[in-house]
């Protein structure tokens, strides 16, 4: 039993570490008080900008990524380590406990952890969530997508149900993350993803 939580404890630990937060100390940003209150990529990238918001979903996606490659390698006698430790590093970043279990809803994470489990999976999950994105018309609905699909693509793809379970516990907590969008949308005062493309084209102009 004690050899199945290493790779959890340890991809928990590694999904703690949020750059969001670094970043937001040293620019003396509290982001949990700007732009959407929210510890993650997408608020970086609307708060202190492009650059930086892509630097961090970077290191949010490789965290989950490389906790996984780190953890099949650390521990092979351990079935399902990288689903263990993918699955721990989302939950870190949603939970970190130097944060009062407040951080980021997981989005990037998610993608790390897919494209470290089945890079295949990874890109047809991407294509499909681009496509249901812009027909909802709303950017989180590609990470919100992916959540509710990985776990069952997963698990059909392998079939092995245990790794599914595994999968549905973070996949849970990133859709229950986005329940304030879900609000948002029910009063009509969700930013729409055309919206802001339409923004970023007049920037350009």
């Amino acid at each position: 039993m004690s050899a199945i939580l290493l790779p959890a404890i340890l991809g928990y630990l590694v999904g703690c570490v949020n750059p969001a937060w670094f970043i937001s100390k040293l620019k003396k940003v509290e982001l949990r008080r700007k732009g959407t209150n929210n510890l993650g990529a997408t608020n970086v990238f609307l708060t202190l900008g492009k650059r930086i918001g892509v630097f961090v979903m970077c290191v949010d996606i490789g965290k989950a990524y490389a906790v996984i490659r780190i953890a099949d390698a650390l521990f092979p006698q351990v079935a399902l380590a990288g689903v263990l430790a993918g699955a721990a590093a989302i939950l870190g970043h949603i939970f970190p406990f130097y944060l009062g279990f407040r951080g980021g809803k997981g989005s990037a994470c998610l993608g790390g952890a897919i494209l470290g489990l089945d890079w295949k999976l990874f890109v047809g999950l991407l294509l499909l969530g681009v496509v249901i994105a812009l027909i909802a018309d709303y950017a989180w609905a590609l990470p919100v997508s992916a959540a509710g699909l990985f776990p069952f693509a997963y698990g059909i793809s392998t079939q092995n149900a245990v790794g599914m379970a595994i999968l549905l516990v973070p996949a849970a907590c990133i859709v229950l993350r986005h329940t304030e969008n879900f609000r948002r949308v029910r009063n009509g005062t969700e930013a729409t993803l055309g919206g802001y493309l339409r923004g970023l084209r007049r920037e350009k102009d």
